[in-house]
């Protein structure tokens, strides 16, 4: 079974019929969170390295709408920044990993036989190792550079794709239109661009929101060590860090992106729980 293809403006209507407030709400945030990063060098009030001020954790005022951080630096601008890279370096990773676990899952469950136990074995290898240590190890080997970064996480998050990729690509496999697929002769390839990518979709994108979350997470999670993204660039991590002291003077200056780290997780959270159910439903409708 080929999906077919879909009046776009019926199916936009449709799904914004089917929001719920929650998902309606996070699907807001999420897009103003994306237009802050894509505009940022636009919209930040100075820039993110300029020293404002003399008083480190300044309180919030006209010219500071966030107040200062322990160098004296407008926390707007910073923020703003932060949250351009942190979306950026999530983004990048979360691709990647996808290319990398959807192409072998799909490989895999294609296959089967010898290929598909000799991957999956590699993969519950590396699955074994604690991600932050694995994390830890590589990157204080080679350095935090972007390049390093992005890599090191996308290939620890590709093992967890690659299950889910080849957990769906299985199910699909032994559909009777797969198997009639392969009796009319067509090759693998055609298989999974055909029939396993259509039906896979849904799922895939639901998982793709979840590692995009675990992205943001583990990169602010490495920052926060001091081993993820270097000053003088920052991201939503190393504001957490950097700002730490500031509980000490009664200030609430490392609040700011540990909120917004926080609001981004659980908004994409209630969207993908939204579209899980909302694919669930439609399948049950179809049965």
């Amino acid at each position: 079974m080929i999906l077919e293809k879909n009046d776009w403006k019926s199916y936009i209507l449709e799904i914004i019929k089917d929001l719920t407030p929650g998902a309606f709400l996070s699907i807001l945030f999420l897009m103003f969170v994306i237009l802050v990063g894509l505009f940022a060098p636009w919209i930040t009030p100075f820039d993110q390295a300029e020293i404002l001020t003399n008083e480190s954790f300044e309180p919030p005022s006209d010219m500071l709408l966030l107040g200062s951080d322990f160098l004296g630096r407008d926390l707007l601008s910073r923020l703003i920044s932060g949250v351009r890279v942190t979306l950026f370096l999530a983004l990048l990773i979360t691709f990647l990993s996808f290319i990398l676990g959807v192409g072998l899952g799909f490989l895999a469950a294609a296959f089967g036989g010898q290929v598909d136990s000799s991957i999956s074995r590699i993969n519950d290898a590396l699955l074994s190792f604690p991600s932050l240590m694995l994390a830890l190890i590589v990157i204080n080997s080679l350095g935090s550079s972007f390049t390093v970064l992005v890599v090191t996480i996308a290939f620890i998050d590709m093992t967890r794709v690659y299950r889910v990729a080849r957990a769906l690509a299985v199910n699909i496999m032994v559909m009777d239109y797969v198997e009639a697929a392969v009796v009319r002769g067509e090759g693998k390839t055609w298989i999974i661009l055909q029939e396993v990518l259509p039906n896979s979709l849904t799922p895939l994108a639901a998982e793709f929101g979840i590692r995009f979350t675990y992205a943001i997470l583990f990169i602010s999670a490495l920052s926060f060590l001091g081993l993820g993204v270097q000053p003088p660039q920052s991201d939503l991590g190393v504001l957490v860090k950097e700002n730490m002291q500031a509980l000490l003077y009664g200030e609430y200056t490392n609040i700011y992106p540990a909120v917004t780290i926080a609001a981004i997780a659980i908004s994409m959270n209630v969207f993908v729980d939204w579209l899980l159910k909302r694919s669930s439903a439609k399948l049950s409708e179809e049965i």
